[in-house]
């Protein structure tokens, strides 16, 4: 998508804008989020080793005109870097939601990590959804946006009147 397009659906006056970002698929992520002093955190705990943490996913705010945001909104379409937020948390409330997210146990008990960040995964998990899993995943996310499998629209995704709601934007 393009970026101009991509900022019109994203930027909004009355929310926050968050991305959460998956370093295995950005070059270079912390590093980018360090050189830009882009406020983020990381959603791993603990000290990491470098390969770890530059494969981590991170949530940061994107605020309009700057140079990390600029970067996001020229180079990650098609790229499925990560998915975007409508929210009125604070980053240190959305770290918390997304952290509680990434660590799921499968049937057997065994401990996940889950990639929601994925637009790819995302666009196919939520349609399987019950409504408990979507209030789950939402907390007080207002709209969460995964781009397209082409990378060349945004899905937006709300919930209204007790059901998931999906909008192609294109």
């Amino acid at each position: 998508m393009e970026a101009q397009k991509l900022k019109n659906y994203l930027f909004s006056d009355r929310t926050r804008l968050y991305c959460v970002l998956d370093g295995a698929s950005v070059p270079d992520l912390p590093m980018k989020l360090y050189e830009t002093n882009t406020p983020n955190y990381c959603l791993f705990r603990g000290e990491l080793p470098p390969d770890l943490l530059y494969a981590a996913p991170y949530v940061a705010v994107l605020l309009p005109g700057s140079a990390f945001a600029e970067w996001v909104m020229n180079e990650s379409s098609g790229k499925h870097w990560g998915i975007f937020a409508h929210c009125r948390y604070s980053l240190k409330e959305m770290r918390r939601h997304c952290r509680g997210l990434v660590n799921v146990m499968d049937e057997k008990g065994n401990p996940l990590i889950f990639r929601y960040y994925d637009p790819r995964v995302l666009r196919k998990f939520l349609p399987t959804c019950s409504f408990d899993e979507v209030k789950t995943l939402f907390g007080n996310i207002e709209t969460l946006f995964a781009e397209t499998e082409d990378g060349e629209a945004l899905t937006a995704y709300r919930i209204e009147n007790d059901e998931l709601k999906q909008t192609d934007l294109v």
